[in-house]
């Protein structure tokens, strides 16, 4: 049975998260692991090139020796666990769920926030520590998303429960309510 990337990427994501507990060193990890989000980011083919069949083992093993010597103990050798289970392509599914786990023993609630127009950091800082102390977080991180459609307002996600203060939304309880009588 062939697992799906978010199972594998949940099980390594976990695995890892535990012994970075054990080891003392989950902050230090989670560094290392945002630092090779950013090198998926400017080179986005890498976990298919070290998943690809195409290229001899000697080959891949040149390419993965330049991309791990970066990193030390606990994350280096996750690297070659990862290698030698050929999972480099689902690397990010599992810093995902490091993340996720990082996030919320630190009591962050991770989230979206649309808005018709963009809006200011200050504002988007305000809302954030507004969420927070709503969902009872130390802080709130949430990703901005433009949307024209709810014509005004502000529609906030976090924590799987949604704030729907959009113009539309009120709008179309309006027309609900109207459409009532």
């Amino acid at each position: 049975m062939k697992l799906d990337k978010y199972t594998v990427g949940k099980r390594y994501g976990k695995a890892l998260f535990e012994l970075a507990v054990e080891k003392q060193a989950i902050d230090d990890i989670y560094q290392d692991l945002l630092t090779i989000r950013q090198v998926f980011k400017e080179v986005p083919d890498l976990g298919n090139i070290l998943s690809d069949v195409r290229l001899t083992g000697d080959e891949k093993a040149a390419i993965m020796e330049q991309f791990a010597q970066g990193f030390e103990g606990v994350v280096n050798n996750f690297l070659w666990v990862v290698y030698d289970y050929n999972r480099v392509d689902d690397l990010l599914f599992m810093i995902d769920e490091y993340e996720r786990r990082y996030d919320s023993l630190n009591q962050v609630a991770l989230g979206t926030i649309t808005t018709a127009v963009p809006i200011s950091e200050e504002k988007q800082q305000e809302i954030e520590a507004k969420v927070a102390d709503i969902f009872g977080y130390k802080t709130a991180n949430l990703t901005p998303i433009v949307d024209e459609s709810i014509i005004g307002g502000v529609i906030v996600e976090a924590d799987h429960q949604v704030i729907d203060g959009s113009l539309a939304s009120q709008l179309n309880g309006l027309r609900a309510a109207l459409s009532k009588k």
